[in-house]
């Protein structure tokens, strides 16, 4: 199935937890979540499964001044 994370096409398999997702783009903490523009706990991870056409958007804190 497809998947956008941060607005790139990605495959996976149906029903492919949101961590296998992360584990993709190799994410790093710290960062948040949106899982169709809803932000989604760092415990639910493990348990959210996708779906075809689902948007995930993994935002980063930015430091500076």
């Amino acid at each position: 199935m497809k998947i956008l994370i941060n607005d790139q096409p990605h495959e996976f398999a149906p029903a492919a937890p949101l961590r296998d997702a992360l584990t993709a783009i190799d994410a790093k903490p710290p960062f948040a979540v949106a899982l169709n523009g809803v932000f989604i706990p760092r415990s639910e991870y493990p348990a959210r499964t996708l779906t075809e056409g689902d948007r995930i958007e993994v935002i980063r804190p930015v430091t500076g001044g």
